[in-house]
């Protein structure tokens, strides 16, 4: 009877001994793929663009951590409330370039200033909100010449009712976020409406600049399409302190 308990006790030894270095060989590979990996930020279904994402549409994903670069977002209030810039797969890594609450508002060092139509010899009548453009100078004392070497994002484009110009069934923003160059084509050729207001966002140096070239009504702006507006945004970057 004594050596039945024994067997039985040196059996319970041998599993309890098991699991517990079981336990341990758990507790330290855990430990060790949290040394090597980091939670980011992820989609749980499909999202499409210019969707604003709610914090039910987001979770975290462990990944390797030499995958990781800063792009990725960690913390839900990174993106949750925003909107969507390009379509986002589900369990994939949120960019922070791939999201923005306010892309057509100016950065903080800009101002959204409204060009006044004196001010304007010519304008392309194809430029959409979220567009980027070039201003020239045009006057006949002095040779034309480009204002700024960076383009400046047109923060809206209206009609003399005070409507925003656009394709109202294929809009042009909408187009520029699904990367659609097809369909941004065809925005602007269906639209219609004649340019009257037009709103750019401006550092106040680049205003200052254009008002003193145009207010005495002998240089006017050239405003052109620029090809910039078919690159990406990064949103996060554009509306840095």
């Amino acid at each position: 009877m004594n050596r039945r308990r024994n067997v039985i006790i040196s059996l319970t030894a041998a599993v309890l001994s098991g699991c517990l270095v079981y336990g341990m060989y758990k507790l330290q590979r855990i430990q060790i793929e949290q040394q090597e990996t980091v939670e980011v930020l992820v989609p749980k279904r499909f999202i499409g663009a210019g969707e604003r994402l709610a914090e039910s549409d987001l979770t975290y994903k462990r990944m390797p951590q030499a995958a990781f670069v800063p792009e990725m977002l960690v913390d839900s209030e990174q993106a949750a409330g925003k909107e969507t810039i390009i379509p986002l797969g589900r369990g994939e890594p949120i960019l922070n370039w791939k999201v923005d609450r306010y892309y057509l508002q100016p950065k903080r060092s800009e101002s959204t200033f409204q060009i006044p139509k004196e001010y304007i010899r010519s304008i392309s009548n194809g430029i959409r909100a979220g567009d980027k453009v070039l201003l020239y100078a045009s006057g006949d004392a002095s040779p034309s010449t480009r204002l700024f070497d960076e383009a400046v994002l047109v923060s809206s484009v209206k009609t003399s009712g005070n409507l925003e110009i656009d394709d109202v069934e294929n809009p042009n923003l909408l187009s520029l976020a699904e990367g659609d160059k097809e369909q941004m084509y065809a925005s602007r050729r269906d639209a219609n409406g004649m340019i009257e207001y037009l709103n750019l966002n401006l550092t106040e140096a680049q205003w200052l600049r254009i008002d003193g070239l145009c207010k005495s009504g002998e240089t006017k702006l050239v405003v052109a399409y620029s090809p910039e507006s078919l690159d990406l945004p990064a949103p996060e970057e554009a509306n840095a302190p």
